[in-house]
């Protein structure tokens, strides 16, 4: 008998314990309100259309996926980029240390009407061939050229 009223207590105390932690957890989704995405001050912005994937397009220029890329769609959910074939999204985005897209977030509209660089800025500055020679043939002395230290 006493067996029988122990098993009783356990059954009424994780019964109301799993009550009480699913009341908490409802109230907590649904009280609180969406919480703002904060992006990394050098992710960029861009109008993205996955092609076949890892084969995108940013802003009409052809581009690439890395590998392990990360896309968030506007709930902040991981998806896959299958799914994403042929739609012109908006998203922002950065870049890994070879230029390829490394995490890309989908954005609302509310998002999109903020301000934030596109990919139109400079992402490296190399200088070849005749854009590094100077414009007067060779013309100027050299004590008018830049002073550098040594």
């Amino acid at each position: 008998m006493n067996r029988c009223t122990h098993r009783l207590m356990a059954v009424l105390i994780i019964t109301a314990a799993a009550g009480l932690f699913s009341t908490r957890l409802a109230a907590q989704t649904d009280d609180a309100p969406p919480k703002a995405r904060e992006f990394p001050k050098a992710a960029l912005r861009g109008e993205m259309v996955v092609l076949a994937a890892p084969e995108i397009s940013i802003n009409g220029k052809a581009d690439r996926l890395s590998a392990g890329a990360r896309i968030r769609d506007v709930n902040n959910q991981f998806v896959l980029a299958g799914p994403l074939t042929n739609q012109a999204l908006v998203v922002n985005y950065l870049r890994d240390n070879i230029g390829q897209v490394q995490q890309v977030w989908i954005l609302t509209a509310e998002e999109a009407k903020e301000k934030r660089g596109g990919s139109a800025n400079t992402i490296f500055n190399f200088i070849t061939g005749t854009a590094a020679a100077p414009s007067d043939n060779g013309q100027t002395p050299y004590t008018q050229l830049p002073a550098y230290k040594q």
